[in-house]
């Protein structure tokens, strides 16, 4: 478990009216559901007691006490997953909130290290994790946004388009965005008092550009590749038989 001198929470988002995936936190992967699956690996890298599920559906709630599982009422009209940490923050005082999204089920445990080393190292900044594009399938897919970073790490621009390409519209390298984020309290009440999705925002449905539209900068951490985000059935298959496949060879993940 990484040590900081900052006071740390990890907070999961977990919205039961998703749009591609209704009832999503609570679909079941290989014998559990997605909410667990995310809240467990979460728990091999942190204490248990301070990671907080933050709802606003009571069967996801009612869910999370059966398995003993802190869980937050938040607002159903919160605009976004950051929105509603911004909420949580609101009622639990810390130094840095740990954004996981409830929809990484496979993610490295060791990458919330990774995250908390480069909250200590560079205090006060937003921090979002990113790994190297794999495939051309990844590259097109609207569904994986895509990161431009400059020289030093720090987020250009975030997009579902196939970018960085070339004049033929090629891949020759580019990255992806892992949804694990880092938030001080300050840029989280900006982002929070927002009234509305800013306009790259919602043009991409990407809510970390929100920061950017808001004069922050975003320092892009380089995370392990193998995390699935599952946002449509087809992810949800693939994380299944993913699990299916580990249990097979024994893997600790199933």
């Amino acid at each position: 478990m990484k040590e900081l001198d900052l006071r740390s929470i990890i907070v999961i988002p977990a919205r039961y009216q998703s749009s591609r995936l209704p009832g999503k936190p609570l679909i079941d992967l290989f014998g559990k559901s997605m909410i667990q699956r995310t809240f467990e690996r979460c728990a091999l890298g942190f204490a248990k007691d301070l990671i907080y599920v933050a709802t606003d559906d009571e069967r996801v709630q009612s869910h999370c006490q059966a398995l003993g599982i802190n869980s937050l009422m938040t607002s159903p009209n919160c605009l976004t997953g950051t929105d509603r940490v911004a909420e949580v923050a609101a009622m639990i005082d810390a130094d840095l909130y740990i954004n996981v999204q409830g929809d990484e089920p496979l993610f490295n445990p060791d990458d919330i290290g990774v995250i908390c080393g480069a909250a200590a190292a560079h205090p006060g900044d937003v921090l979002n994790g990113f790994a190297e594009i794999e495939s051309e399938e990844q590259f097109r897919s609207p569904t994986i946004p895509k990161v431009v970073m400059r020289p030093d790490g720090r987020l250009l621009y975030m997009s579902r388009g196939a970018v960085p390409t070339t004049k033929g519209l090629g891949l020759v390298k580019a990255w992806r965005q892992i949804c694990i984020y880092a938030f001080p309290p300050a840029p989280l009440r900006a982002f929070a008092n927002a009234p509305t999705k800013t306009p790259l925002e919602a043009i991409e449905d990407i809510e970390i550009l929100r920061f950017l539209e808001l004069g922050y900068d975003v320092r892009m951490t380089p995370l392990s590749a193998h995390s699935i985000a599952v946002d449509t059935p087809e992810d949800a298959d693939r994380v299944r038989e993913t699990l299916r496949r580990q249990s097979q060879t024994g893997s600790a993940i199933a």
